[in-house]
């Protein structure tokens, strides 16, 4: 079992422990934003399993069908992840304007603020491993789940000092008005998680400043040829796919313009992984001699 796929396992043990936890604050208190709270983290559970659906289709070897593999599952999954957010955000709307008609005393109000401590404390170290775990293995799904718990412990913090303050002042409308609150968080990192997703599963490029790397190691690894133009990168969940042509002295042996793509390949491998690249040889009449990379 692979390392990403064990710590999407253990996302749902804490996401379940830290359900239980909230699930026990609101049914203390009868708080609507302990309620917002804890549905939240409902979606964070059904997220995690969603995780390890496609960390273990993304690992599935390419066939037939997939000659690219299969990584996209994982943007797949991020864009379920992001809707289930969306909806658990207008649950909490529905929820708050209930609570907001008939406001009610909350019920043993330290106990399920201390619940909810508890609950937030143990979500954000598992949110820095998440983030860890997910850059290193440049996994699109854990830091997904990442970013669901890192809105929840933004949110539970804030839900923790709105519930106080409602005991302390006794201002009911304050709790479903903080239920609200943490209803149009949710429903914004809902927005970014599938905005994000949808640019990998269309194919989207790098970053500037990846791009310009790239171009500045073919270009100092290319001795030999003449110039190399038509870059294109994409990510695909944990693949870089990188493709270009590469223009060489038309009179260049097979042999010396492979050992040129040899020693490009080695070269940008060096420095990023799981990086799948694709070089057309082109003779020197190919040479467009315009915005291109000249070696």
């Amino acid at each position: 079992m692979r390392r990403g796929e064990r710590i999407a396992i253990g996302s749902i043990g804490v996401g379940m422990v830290v359900l239980a936890m909230k699930g026990a604050a609101w049914w203390l208190t009868g708080s609507a934003a302990l309620f917002s709270d804890a549905l939240e983290t409902t979606v964070n559970v059904a997220a995690g399993v969603i995780s390890l659906w496609a960390l273990r289709l993304a690992s599935t070897p390419a066939d037939a069908n997939h000659p690219y593999g299969h990584d996209k599952a994982e943007f797949f999954a991020a864009v379920i992840e992001g809707v289930l957010i969306v909806v658990a955000a207008l649950l909490i709307f529905d929820h708050a304007w209930e609570v907001w008609r008939q406001p009610h005393v909350l019920q043993s109000p330290f106990q399920g603020i201390g619940l909810n401590a508890v609950a937030t404390l143990l979500n954000a170290g598992w949110a820095a491993l998440l983030f860890r775990v997910g850059r290193r293995l440049s996994s699109p799904a854990l830091m997904a789940d990442g970013h669901h718990l890192l809105a929840d412990v933004v949110t539970s913090c804030g839900v923790t000092a709105g519930v106080a303050l409602v005991v302390l002042t006794g201002f009911l409308p304050l709790d479903p008005l903080l239920a609200a609150a943490t209803g149009v968080y949710v429903l914004f990192a809902g927005m970014r998680v599938i905005s994000s997703s949808v640019g990998g599963l269309m194919d989207a490029a790098p970053p500037a400043s990846v791009i310009a790397r790239i171009r500045a190691l073919v270009a100092e690894s290319a001795e030999g040829a003449l110039e190399a133009h038509d870059l294109r990168i994409r990510y695909a969940g944990r693949l870089t796919f990188l493709e270009f042509h590469l223009v060489v002295p038309g009179t260049m042996t097979v042999a010396d313009s492979h050992a040129i793509c040899d020693r490009i390949e080695a070269t940008l491998k060096a420095e990023m992984n799981n990086l799948e690249i694709t070089i057309h040889v082109e003779p020197e009449a190919k040479a467009k001699q315009h915005g291109v990379l000249v070696l």
